[in-house]
């Protein structure tokens, strides 16, 4: 009778939890655009943290190379060297952490004092001279139109559509939005600041974590076995291995792989006397940092800078690039990725426009290796449950299988299956 009470006990508190759960996720559906807002202020105000992590996360490595390359060394000779100078164990971590903080800032300004001038004078060329592409290009279609009379009485109705078109649309929206206008330029000014500012804190709050990681790892590992039991914290634990690593080669691969595309475009384009060259090679170079469909957002708008230039030479650019991306694509990108991604392309090709359309951009670029990480974890569980049922977990074993005899547990194949039907 206790038996029977405590088990109608057990399922009453469930059915009332549920229930209390559904009355508040059906309430809450009518308050989630203010939870989202509230989550999205909470995380601005955290935003120098995040960006510390961040910077902390990317640089971890080197710093971790400074010191225990090159400074724990240093140390070491420099106390036989001078016994009775007295030096703190804390030295290298510090000068550490020092350099790499160093490096980051100088290649922040290097980028900026070689590629923005460059890039702003690229800018400033082609808005100078966009009346002489107009004109060019003015001139191509009236020749074209001239020769094609058909063609020219469709293309002077749908000219005279457009014209109206911009015309209502300058009067009717343009104009009288123009005071937004302006605000939506102070908003960006004021955004621009607002995020100079978060890196600039986001720098100091890194080198902290830098600098205690050991500490903030104690912590949070002490955190995790009191929460949890001993085999889930030992699983947990390997997982956020498993993701660091993950996501650490896949950036920093990324980051090497867009970067040495980038030169190579740059040199490409200096050899064949291309326009705008360093330009063009920064939106290259930058876009190709986004899996799969970088290269072709690069690509565009490139072409189209040289097209308004030279025709000819934007064909030659698209070979070019078509071209570097191959190379990138089957030689660069996976020896400096290697074995980071490990899924193939339609799973790239369905994470990045997934993540991409929950989380703009940001979801673009770190779309891969978050998928990597899940797709990882499910494989891995659904591994773990065939072997309970002493089941293959190879997935060429059921390429062909046409189903699994239940008395035997004997893998029949369709040619078998087919065979004895």
């Amino acid at each position: 009778m206790n038996h029977n009470y405590k088990s109608y006990l057990a399922w009453g508190i469930t059915g009332f939890a549920v229930a209390a759960c559904a009355i508040v996720f059906y309430f809450g559906l009518d308050y989630i655009s203010a939870l989202i807002k509230a989550i999205g202020s909470f995380l601005g105000i955290l935003s120098p943290f995040i960006w510390g992590l961040v910077i902390s996360y990317l640089l971890m490595p080197s710093m971790v190379m400074y010191e225990n390359k090159l400074f724990t060394p240093l140390l070491i000779k420099a106390r036989n060297k001078y016994p009775k100078l007295k030096l703190s164990d804390k030295l290298p971590r510090v000068l550490a952490v020092i350099l790499a903080e160093i490096v980051l800032v100088l290649i922040i300004t290097a980028l900026i004092y070689l590629i923005v001038p460059q890039v702003y004078d690229s800018i400033a060329t082609i808005v100078a001279n966009s009346g002489e592409y107009f004109d060019s290009a003015s001139k191509t279609i009236d020749r074209l139109l001239r020769e094609n009379p058909v063609v020219e009485q469709y293309a002077t109705k749908i000219f005279g559509n457009l014209t109206d078109a911009l015309t209502n649309w300058a009067q009717n929206t343009l104009l009288p939005s123009m005071d937004g206008v302006i605000v939506n330029i102070t908003t960006g000014v004021y955004g621009v600041l607002k995020v100079v500012y978060n890196i600039v804190i986001g720098i100091i709050v890194s080198v902290y974590i830098l600098y205690n990681r050991e500490a903030f790892r104690a912590h949070a590992m002490k955190l995790l076995y009191c929460i949890c039991s001993t085999k889930t914290a030992k699983s947990i634990s390997g997982a956020l291995k498993f993701t660091d690593k993950t996501f650490m080669g896949f950036i920093t691969g990324k980051l090497l792989d867009s970067a040495i595309i980038g030169v190579i475009c740059y040199i490409g384009c200096l050899i064949m006397n291309m326009p705008y060259a360093l330009l063009v090679s920064v939106i290259v170079g930058v876009t190709n940092v986004i899996p799969f469909f970088g290269p072709f957002i690069g690509a565009i708008p490139s072409a189209l800078l040289i097209l308004l230039v030279d025709p000819w030479k934007c064909l030659i650019f698209v070979i070019f690039i078509i071209i570097l991306q191959q190379v990138d694509g089957n030689i660069i990108g996976p020896k400096i990725l290697g074995g980071s991604i490990g899924i193939n392309g339609f799973w790239v090709m369905f994470s990045i426009i997934m993540f991409g359309g929950l989380f703009g951009f940001w979801g673009m670029l770190l779309g891969v290796p978050v998928f990597v990480v899940i797709y990882t974890g499910i494989t891995r569980l659904v591994n773990k449950h065939l072997r309970k049922k002493d089941l293959p977990d190879d997935p060429e074993m059921y390429s062909d299988l046409d189903h699994i005899d239940p008395e035997s547990g004997a893998m029949i194949m369709r040619r078998q299956a087919q065979e004895d039907n």
